[in-house]
């Protein structure tokens, strides 16, 4: 499944998206040795990554025609993701007005274990180009 939008960073990453719709969204990623930290564990930067990428696809599912930009994110570390194995994000909508979108996303790893959960607010904004669904 696409983003629906061409994403050089994140296609550069590896993220694959996996559910898209009515202010949900599952994206997962297999880690690579370059993103992990001295523990051999994915480190938290790419974590935040793929909990900001969540959020963003959450938001987006229910405006296609727009981007979504993050305005702030908190974030709470619960265990570490190991370096090698899948591990997934899985977004939520919580509450939208016609310009933000106020979201969550928690990652998940192989065991199907809480490692790491997010809030985000993000502002819409057309997108540049038509979009590619």
């Amino acid at each position: 499944m696409s983003f629906g939008i061409h994403i050089p960073f994140i296609e550069h990453i590896g993220f694959e998206l996996l559910r898209f719709e009515e202010g949900t969204s599952t994206v997962q990623y297999r880690p690579l040795p370059e993103h992990l930290n001295i523990f051999g564990k994915v480190h938290g930067g790419v974590i935040m990554t793929l909990m900001d990428t969540t959020m963003a696809a959450a938001a987006r599912s229910v405006q296609r025609d727009h981007g979504a930009i993050t305005i702030e994110m908190k974030t709470s570390f619960f265990r570490p993701a190991e370096g090698s194995a899948l591990i997934r994000g899985e977004g939520k909508l919580l509450h939208r007005t016609r310009t933000l979108a106020f979201t969550e996303a928690t990652v998940y790893d192989e065991a199907g274990q809480a490692c790491a959960h997010a809030t985000g607010t993000f502002k819409y904004s057309l997108l540049p180009t038509p979009v590619k669904l």
